[in-house]
């Protein structure tokens, strides 16, 4: 699905040079469930922003769906960034004057999809998030966490491969947030490549695998694994547990 290689990020500031991404290499497969921490500085952003063709690494390769996507010129990764990937910010990034189903349709307007389709994509992608009753409702009638389900809503209404989100939970209450966690979680069980930004450890901690950033590079990457030599006692599931890889 993913696949960064000897991946850099450089940028000058004044005389300096500062290593954003620092020789990244980096394996994310097909329906993983993958957290990115680390301090501020550290270069989560930064991979995030390249993960989502926001940017271009200065050297290495960024594979993705088989794409090799580092020599693209704007208008191919504009395509790419439209159909195989859903972005979900912490600000939600709603247009104010339009209605929620007006602003989940934006993308499908964007890449000329016919009316027909986009009603019946719109109305699928707030049924997932459970705003169907909310849909001519603008943001400002909206709540934080209904606001967050029209933006993941949108996210997905392209139908991409991978979700990016940065700090889905940073502007909500902890009622809202879990709420919006399970429904990200749930996308992901449903088979999308889920790959979230946080500084939040509980949330990266429910995530399959924790990786760490410090100083542009990699430092930790944690898989979870079931270990079939241990049964809860309550529900008989394996017992989940960290390992380093």
């Amino acid at each position: 699905m993913i696949n960064l290689d000897n991946l850099c990020r450089h940028f000058e500031v004044g005389t300096q040079i500062v290593r954003a991404l620092d020789e990244v290499d980096l394996v994310i497969k097909e329906k993983e469930y993958v957290s990115i921490m680390g301090v501020s500085g550290s270069g989560k952003s930064t991979l995030l922003n390249i993960l989502g063709l926001l940017d271009t690494p200065t050297s290495g390769d960024y594979v993705l769906s088989g794409i090799n996507t580092s020599k693209m010129d704007d208008d191919e990764m504009a395509h790419i960034r439209s159909t195989k990937i859903g972005f979900v910010f912490q600000s939600f990034h709603l247009i104010p004057r339009l209605t929620a189903a007006e602003n989940v349709e934006m993308p499908m307007v964007l890449s000329g999809l016919s009316l027909q389709e986009r009603k019946e994509r719109v109305e699928n992608a707030l049924a997932r998030v459970n705003l169907t009753d909310r849909s001519d409702h603008r943001p400002e009638q909206l709540s934080g966490g209904q606001r967050q389900r029209v933006a993941i809503a949108r996210s997905i209404v392209m139908e991409p491969d991978v979700l990016l989100a940065d700090e889905p939970t940073g502007n909500l209450d902890s009622t809202s947030s879990i709420e919006i966690i399970k429904l990200i979680e749930e996308l992901n069980h449903g088979g999308l490549t889920l790959v979230v930004v946080t500084h939040d450890h509980d949330l990266g901690e429910r995530s399959d695998r924790l990786i760490e950033l410090l100083d542009g590079k990699i430092i930790n990457d944690k898989k979870k694994f079931r270990n079939t030599n241990f049964n809860c006692p309550i529900c008989q599931c394996g017992f989940f547990r960290w390992k380093f890889a």
